[in-house]
């Protein structure tokens, strides 16, 4: 069944969810995105896709009429103006929650037998749930049967807590169960990334060798065979930021650093619980969100996460390449979808066809 799935994916950025609907079965023929380093990332890992750089707006029905194909349609719209970091333009003014409805548009134009709008759980938040809610009626007034599920990434085998939202559309009025937990122990950081090369502030060469051997069944299924792996690079962060990291334990946060070396803040006591956070090797990461931009700091190295390290922490194989600047590739890590998450999604999607059909 999974074979006759044909998807097209929306603000695709750099392709966790479409690697998430690859290793589940589902062929993805198209894929939007308008940025053009996350769109070369997309192009390069995955090249049996038509990867459009362009506006979803100027995006149109590509035709895909086959009868013997199920269709499905997925993304994820720029999330900024959900999330719960975001405290300056969390509204319903913000213009960027109103994508969703380029993804309607879409929807009418191509009837995809399955929808799934992914999100930041903030979604559910803001506005008391109102975008929630225009995202499901708009749904329904396509035609679809919805829900919505709100997932734990740790609980389906990625080394991060990260709460995502997934709203799903049956254009045959399927509602399928919320995936069950693919693991009952969550994989640390440890168990996702001691195999991988030491580091220093700032390191730069792009491929490296592995430093050990991988230290669990995670580690060794995302590196496969490969004796060498790509995107090494880390942020060449200040002194004085170095300085503070040293202050810093596992766990910890901005709180340990010494007031006298945090001046240059205004009131560095209103400093988020996020910045300046060390992981630690005995729990799963924090969500991996702008980790450049919070000071995400190595467990035991006094650095922040290379963008191997933190596409580790995501479920990304060591194959998958992340092209651009180093900023570039920081926030496609940073804004993808887990692929393991999203291949439980779409499993359960698959499932859901089996069943309708008895087999």
């Amino acid at each position: 069944m999974g074979s006759k799935i044909v998807g097209i994916d929306l603000f695709s950025g750099a392709g966790g969810m479409a690697l998430g609907a690859v290793q589940a079965g589902i062929k993805v023929l198209h894929a939007v995105e308008m940025d053009r380093y996350a769109a070369a990332t997309y192009k390069h890992n995955h090249p049996c896709s038509n990867v459009i750089i362009d506006d979803i707006r100027n995006f149109k029905n590509p035709g895909i009429s086959k009868k013997d194909y199920k269709k499905i349609l997925f993304g994820g719209p720029p999330c900024q103006g959900f999330s719960t970091s975001n405290q300056k333009t969390r509204s319903i003014r913000n213009p960027q929650n109103w994508l969703f409805v380029e993804s309607l548009r879409i929807v009418k134009e191509w009837q995809p037998d399955w929808v799934i709008f992914e999100n930041v759980k903030g979604i559910v938040e803001t506005e008391k749930a109102k975008f929630l809610e225009m995202m499901t009626t708009g749904l329904n007034s396509c035609g679809y049967t919805t829900t919505w599920w709100l997932l734990n990434a740790a609980d389906y085998g990625v080394p991060q807590i990260r709460y995502r939202l997934f709203i799903i559309g049956s254009l045959h009025g399927i509602i399928p169960k919320k995936p069950s937990p693919t693991t009952k122990q969550y994989i640390t950081v440890e168990k996702a990334i001691s195999d991988l090369p030491i580091l220093t502030n700032g390191f730069s060469q792009h491929i490296m060798t592995y430093s050990g051997k991988p230290k669990s069944r995670y580690a060794a299924l995302l590196r496969g065979n490969l004796e060498k792996s790509t995107n090494h690079v880390v942020t060449k962060n200040a002194p004085y930021i170095i300085e503070r990291y040293k202050y810093i334990p596992p766990g910890g946060n901005w709180e340990s650093i010494p007031p006298e070396l945090m001046k240059n803040y205004t009131d560095h006591t209103r400093c988020h619980t996020g910045i300046y956070h060390r992981l630690r090797n005995d729990k799963p990461s924090i969500v991996i969100g702008n980790y450049r931009k919070n000071m995400l700091i190595h467990p035991t190295q006094n650095r922040g996460l290379s963008v191997r390290e933190a596409a580790r922490l995501q479920s990304f194989p060591d194959w998958y390449e992340f092209k651009g600047s180093i900023g570039f590739q920081q926030q496609q890590v940073g804004n993808a979808v887990p692929p393991k998450l999203a291949k439980a999604v779409f499993l359960t999607i698959i499932k859901s066809e089996f069943i309708l059909n008895g087999r």
